[in-house]
This record gives structure tokens, sequence and C-alpha cells, in this order.
């Protein structure tokens, strides 16, 4: 499939797809990202089933253009709670220091086939996949409602998986990307996009979406030529006007310099890039708590901060190339790029 095909499969203009940042994306940012040209995606990982149904309404009523889908795959992990009670112990000094010395941490479920079955009724034609790719049976009834699969891979493994099961295209995040790393597979493999992608393209049949870094149109064309059939932008967006980021974290975008950001699990469990601060380096040698339960247990601090207008304890996740990102409308940010 060459990079037209593939355009003319998503039913868009250009070789770009906006990056479903969980919690970021309003329908706002993905109803304008679709009127753009670009394919919108509604980051549904931490929604309900049917908040993903309103949100999906909510995109439909701003915009005719196709958009998709993001989930992420669950995961079964049971931690003891000798385990979850020292992630939380770990985290009071700065729950403290915010003024919540003790808080209530509801443990939250996944909703993924509830998810998969609004996708369907919604009438959705594209579902990107993080975290894992889905089980035969979802694959099959998804493919039976004539959607279009992207799975999301940091390694040649976990592309050549994608294409085993079935996905039709494959996201492939370079080390360079913000928010949280796709790796399902193995040990965490941090590899470049540049190297990365070289490595996929002559490895699957798939085409190939870049992911990780990409926040000029020189840095497009490049990955473009190297094989990417699109790309793949979500830092370079974040401090858009549409943007459902906090002022705050919008902000430390803005300010941000090179090499500000780093890798940690303190907030979630999962490996992330973000905006250095406190709470990565107070947490750096603390008990962590797997994903999601770690997520869980930094809700209300991360709340409370944001409430407190302290970006010292925010999950602030951003890739390298951050110090390129502006402010202004959604549409000017993506004309830069087309």
């Amino acid at each position: 499939m060459n990079k037209l095909n593939l355009m003319a499969m998503l039913g868009i203009e250009h070789p770009i797809i906006q990056a479903p940042m969980a919690g970021v994306t309003t329908p706002e940012f993905v109803a304008t990202s679709a009127e753009a040209g670009i394919l919108g995606s509604i980051g549904a990982g931490y929604l309900s089933a049917e908040e993903t149904r309103n949100f999906i309404r909510e995109v439909k009523s701003l915009t005719m253009k196709p958009f998709a889908l993001n989930l992420f795959v669950p995961e079964t992990v049971n931690p003891s709670q000798e385990q979850l009670r020292g992630a939380y112990e770990a985290l009071q000094p700065i729950g403290k220091e915010l003024g919540i010395p003790q808080w209530n941490t509801p443990f939250s479920k996944t909703e993924f086939e509830g998810q998969v079955q609004v996708l369907i009724e919604e009438g959705v034609k594209v579902c990107s996949f993080t975290f894992g790719l889905p089980d035969e049976k979802t694959v099959q009834l998804l493919k039976g409602n004539d959607v279009f699969l992207i799975g999301t891979a940091t390694s040649i493994e976990e592309a050549e998986l994608a294409e085993q099961v079935g996905m039709d295209a494959v996201v492939v995040q370079g080390s360079e990307a913000g928010g949280h790393r796709g790796s399902f597979v193995g040990e965490l493999k941090l590899i470049s996009l540049n190297e990365l992608l070289l490595k996929v393209v002559s490895s699957v049949r798939l085409p190939v979406i870049a992911a990780g870094g990409i926040a000029s149109k020189e840095k497009m064309v490049d990955v473009l030529a190297s094989g990417a059939q699109a790309v793949q932008i979500g830092t370079v967006l974040l401090a858009a006007d549409e943007s459902g980021a906090h002022p705050l974290y919008k902000q430390a975008v803005l300010d941000a310099d090179k090499r500000c950001t780093v890798l940690t699990k303190a907030f979630s469990g999962k490996m992330a890039r973000g905006i250095s601060n406190r709470f990565i380096s107070e947490m750096n040698e603390a008990i962590i708590a797997p994903y999601p339960f770690q997520n869980d247990l930094t809700k209300e601090i991360r709340k409370e901060a944001a409430k407190q207008g302290d970006t010292e304890f925010m999950s602030l996740w951003a890739g390298e190339s951050v110090h390129l990102s502006t402010s202004g409308k959604l549409k000017n940010i993506i004309e830069r790029f087309v």
C-alpha cells in the first residue's frame, strides 16, 4: 500500500495523524484536526464506554470528516496489598505538602469491550491501539464491521506481531516520543525513530506511521522519505487553543527548552516521557505500583497540584522536540506542516 492508498483508506488529505493524547484531546481538538485534512484521534484510554459514546457523538456534531478512536489494550496485573501500600506511603510526603495527607483511591476498571461495541455502534471506521494488541475475536469483530486497525510498536518484534494479528497499519514510536511508551513485549527498548523506522519498514509489509519528535515540516519530509507513509504528531499540538491541556501544562510546554524531558514510571506505573520536575526526581527511588494502579494512586496528587497551580507535581507529558511547540489556533499549527 503506498502513501496515497493509506491516505485514501483513512479518508485524509495529508499524511498526518493527530496523536490520541488521552486526557488532552477534546471533541473540538479532534474535529478541528479532521477539518484541517488530517486524521483526528480521540484518546479514549481513560474513558468509560458511555463517556466514549458521548465523546464520539460530540465530535460527529462538529465534523463530517473521518476520525479515529484510540483504545488502551487491558493487561491482567495483580499487585500485592503490600506493594500497593508501599506505593501509597511513598506518595504521602508529597500529599502532605499539598495539604492532602490522606486520600481515597478508587481503582479504575477497564471498559475495553464496551468501548469496542460503542465504536461499532457509532460507526467509527478507524481504531488504534496502545499498550498491546487486541485478541483475535476483537480483530475479527472490528474487521467484520469495516474498521481500519492501527497498532503501536516500539520495536521490530512488536511491529511484526501487529502484522501477524491483522493490523492494517502500525505506528512506530521512536524513543523521542512524549507520553507513554506503547511497549508491550519483553524488556523496554528505547530505539530512536530514524533507526526503528528503517528496521520496521524493511521487516513488515504494513503501512508504517512514524511517531516521536516530529515537530517540523522538515522532520516530517525526512521520515516520509525514509519509508513512513504518514506521521503522527502530538507534543507540537499540545499548546493549541483547542487542546484540553491545563493552562499551566501548556505554559510549561511553551517555556520548555532542549533536553528538559525524562522518562519516568512515577506517575502511572508505565514508562512515559515528560518535562522533568520535583515529583519525578523525588519518586526516583520510591516503590511504584504497576499500571494502572500507580496512575490511580497519583490521580488526587496531580489534581490537587493543578488546582494549586503547582507544576512540580503535575504530569507534563512531552516529547524531545517540545521546545519547538507554539501556541495559537490548531489549524494554523497544522498548516505549517502542509
